[in-house]
């Protein structure tokens, strides 16, 4: 069992979460298979998926609304999977918000303070406490119906947080509100993170939010836990061409014989890779000197409009072109390819261009990784 040292020295204590040989089958339907995970005291831990990878169940497996098939559920070194939700002492933050559209925002916060048999000066001090550190202390008398979507969210945050829990779990909690409404709630996350020190289980759909809030990033596929490791190494250094491409949105490109990016030579510590005429050789680090299959990884930002001298060329055609402001991005459709390349590029770089135009995209050696190519 990892232990996590206490700031003041004084012994260890056992992981906020353990989640040891997890499973969860609905009658012939695997919803999680096989799934290990554990979280630190104190770390925000996204767990990112596309839909039905089986994150929202894991999510219930862990508050205690499902009951897991196989394995264990540990918090904060005690075994829970027989416990009701009542008796886990877990926060809970729902994407509806889920709170009592007929009490006031304060009565709200109250909730559970008053379920759990605290005094009403007590509750009184306590909500009067989050209002303010939420920035909804001029709102306490009003009800859910009388706020803005983000205000609502706070609301739902809060109530969270009352009695102190040692674990959050947040599910798609920003995903109903629009674009400005979510940033400043990230914004809000991040402070409360800081602020109380909560550990967070935060299950998303959406990279950025991830990107934004997380210590480390845990990614579901088809029902199992791919990787989970600090957001910056999954970015910089992805494990496989999946996470490359769901996480980094990488290019991924596979290398196939006779293709236009095809393996001319694999040896113990690197391989030799052809794109055109040109040849590179490239090192096999990591998971990648073992797989069976590799492809080639560039991120769209690292991708040139027009290929310089020092340049793997790629050549093919606009697919798609899209203006962002400072940048344009292209989709390139390569013959043999069954996926456009994608080159993010500043405006300027890319004037004239338009959709069904030739282009030359240039691979710059430096920024090019071979992975497994999946997961």
């Amino acid at each position: 069992m990892t232990k996590t040292e206490h700031p003041t020295g004084g012994g260890t204590r056992p992981p906020a979460v353990e989640l040891t040989g997890l499973s969860k089958r609905f009658g012939e339907v695997t919803a999680i298979s096989d799934l290990s995970l554990t979280a630190e005291a104190g770390e925000l831990i996204s767990i990112l998926g596309a839909s039905g990878s089986g994150k929202t169940t894991l999510l219930r497996l862990v508050a205690g609304f499902e009951t897991p098939t196989t394995g264990s559920i540990r918090l904060h070194g005690r075994e829970v999977a027989s416990l009701s939700p009542a008796e886990r002492e877990i926060g809970m933050v729902f994407q509806n918000y889920a709170l009592f559209p007929h009490l006031s925002v304060r009565r709200n916060i109250e909730y559970g303070l008053r379920m759990r048999g605290w005094s009403r000066e007590r509750r009184v001090e306590r909500s009067a406490e989050l209002l303010a550190r939420m920035r909804l202390d001029q709102l306490g008398d009003r009800l859910p119906r009388q706020l803005s979507g983000g205000q609502q969210q706070r609301v739902a945050i809060a109530r969270a947080l009352a009695y102190s829990p040692r674990l959050v779990l947040m599910d798609e909690p920003l995903g109903a509100l629009d674009k400005a409404l979510k940033e400043n709630l990230l914004a809000e996350i991040r402070r409360v993170h800081r602020e109380f020190g909560t550990t967070i289980l935060y299950v998303t759909h959406d990279r950025e939010e991830a990107l934004t809030l997380s210590d480390r990033v845990a990614i579901m596929r088809d029902t199992r836990l791919v990787c989970c490791s600090p957001v910056r190494e999954l970015y910089l250094d992805p494990p496989n061409g999946y996470v490359a491409g769901f996480f980094a949105q990488a290019n991924v490109i596979p290398l196939t014989p006779g293709g236009p990016v095809a393996l001319r030579r694999r040896g113990a510590a690197d391989a030799e890779v052809a794109v055109g005429e040109r040849r590179h050789t490239l090192a096999l680090q990591g998971a990648a000197a073992a797989a069976e299959t590799l492809a080639l990884a560039i991120r769209p930002g690292q991708v040139r409009p027009a290929a310089g001298d020092e340049d793997l060329p790629l050549p093919g055609t606009v697919s798609d072109l899209v203006f962002l402001g400072d940048t344009v991005r292209l989709r390139v459709a390569v013959p043999e390819l069954a996926e456009p390349v994608s080159a993010l590029a500043p405006a300027h770089a890319a004037l004239g261009l338009a959709v069904g135009d030739r282009v030359t995209l240039g691979l710059p050696r430096e920024h090019l990784r071979l992975l497994p190519e999946g997961s």
